[in-house]
């Protein structure tokens, strides 16, 4: 039972490398039938956030998978191999596990602690497993991964505080003008991360706070929500002429404020500065703009200081988080090590049970005397012997301490009793191809009857 995942993220790929390799711009569906195509794995997630783009995989066979994955997402995304390959990160058993469980309890964030990479994950994983992409290994590991962010959640004060990313802009911002009170703002998008950028602004008192989105009627929700005012879209440069603080937010493919235009805005504002953060992936503001004399750009990787800090006040309920973490983790591989054991002790099971019922036959004439009655109890009798004598093997085999200790146990029983083919499951016979085919076949068949 082999767990496995390649990623890369804030932590190892800069953000203009992780706007190329954003999944979420061709679609997770069609990177999920690409990645299954190129790789043969049965199992799949893709996780793609503005910080991350992570393929978690589970395969019965130990298949080296790294490299595979790592010529699907150059090829896929158009990135050459050797200028991707050094930023990407590959995690497997007990440690992609533990990866996964971080990231939904916010441990791994840019921001720690912040709420919005449990929603994410989620909808990742719905993705997969609604198209036929997830087995028993990867359902167990996203769920437990869910409980992971929850515990934390409710038994930690992780999550209060400045805890995402939009609250982190707010406080860069704070830091930069001081007080907030009376500030013209404006929030470009309508989405999650701008609704909470917006309504941390209106918690800050700010003078005016401005939502333009492509959408007008999303924009003027937004906006009556936080006692805004509607922008319309066309007018989102002429706004620049008097806003103080911008933060954009949308994860459009392409600049929606380029050098040019924040330099007309910034001539008729005599000098009076513009801070502007950027926390959309793909940015949203050409960095060039930063160039201009008294403009003030910031993006996601900006925000670092503030996490430091976040991390500093938080170290105790980060200590709690990771105790909790490393105990669903020792959980979930003794679940998986179990799973690895399940063939041998089919095999071994079927074994004894034939072992036991040639006895019987053998015997039959000797037994034939005996009434239903009796023969009922032979027959309990030395089914119940059996249960008996594989006992201790049986826990003794889902209890080894990790995946080599399974097989060498596994190698060990087959050979002291002659396991052969015929002793084991159909599903452990089939050759890797088949397997893949019939993943393939099943999540067919899913897609019919959705």
């Amino acid at each position: 039972m082999h767990l496995f995942l390649l990623g890369a993220s804030h932590h190892s790929a800069p953000v203009d490398l992780r706007e190329r390799i954003d999944f979420a711009r061709r679609g997770i569906p069609e990177a999920l039938e690409e990645v299954v195509d190129a790789t043969g794995l049965a199992e799949v997630v893709i996780l793609s956030t503005c910080n991350r783009a992570e393929i978690y995989t589970h395969s019965e066979a130990p298949r080296p998978v790294a490299e595979r994955l790592s010529t699907f997402m150059s090829a896929f995304h158009d990135v050459p191999e050797p200028e991707l390959a050094p930023h990407l990160y590959g995690r497997q058993g007990s440690d992609a596990a533990r990866h996964l469980f971080r990231v939904v309890a916010g441990l791994d964030s840019l921001v720690v602690g912040e709420p919005q990479i449990l929603g994410q994950v989620k909808d990742a994983f719905a993705i997969a497993a609604e198209r036929g992409f997830t087995g028993a290994a990867l359902n167990r590991l996203f769920h437990t991964s869910f409980t992971v962010g929850k515990r934390v959640r409710h038994e930690t004060g992780l999550g209060e505080g400045a805890v995402s990313v939009s609250y982190a802009a707010i406080s860069l911002a704070r830091k930069i003008f001081g007080d907030l009170a009376g500030r013209r703002a404006l929030v470009v998008g309508a989405g999650e991360m701008a609704e909470l950028t917006a309504t941390h602004l209106r918690s800050q008192d700010v003078g005016r706070i401005g939502v333009a989105n492509r959408s007008a009627a999303r924009a003027a929700a937004l906006a009556a929500e936080v006692d805004g005012l509607a922008v319309p879209w066309e007018e989102i440069t002429a706004e620049l002429t008097t806003t103080d603080i911008v933060l954009t937010a949308t994860g459009a493919p392409r600049w929606l404020l380029t050098r040019e235009q924040v330099a007309d805005a910034m001539r008729p504002r005599r000098d009076r500065p513009l801070f502007m953060i950027d926390i959309g992936l793909p940015r949203d503001v050409e960095p060039a703009a930063s160039e201009v004399e008294q403009v003030f750009l910031y993006n996601i990787d900006d925000l670092q200081s503030i996490v430091r800090e976040n991390l500093a006040r938080r170290q105790s309920q980060v200590d709690r988080a990771e105790l909790m973490v490393r105990e669903e983790v020792d959980a979930f591989m003794r679940w998986l090590r179990s799973r690895g054991a399940i063939p041998t002790v089919v095999a071994l099971r079927r074994h004894f049970e034939r072992t036991r019922r040639q006895e019987l036959e053998r015997l039959a004439p000797k037994l034939a005397a005996l009434s239903p009655a009796a023969k009922s109890r032979v027959e309990e009798v030395t089914r119940l012997l059996v249960e008996k004598l594989l006992s201790s093997p049986t826990q003794q085999l889902k209890a080894a301490p990790n995946e080599d200790a399974v097989a060498a146990d596994a190698d060990t029983i087959s050979r002291l009793f002659g396991l052969d083919e015929d002793d084991e499951p159909a599903e452990r016979r089939r050759a890797p191809g088949e397997r893949a085919a019939a993943g393939a076949a099943g999540r067919s068949s899913a897609a019919r009857n959705r």
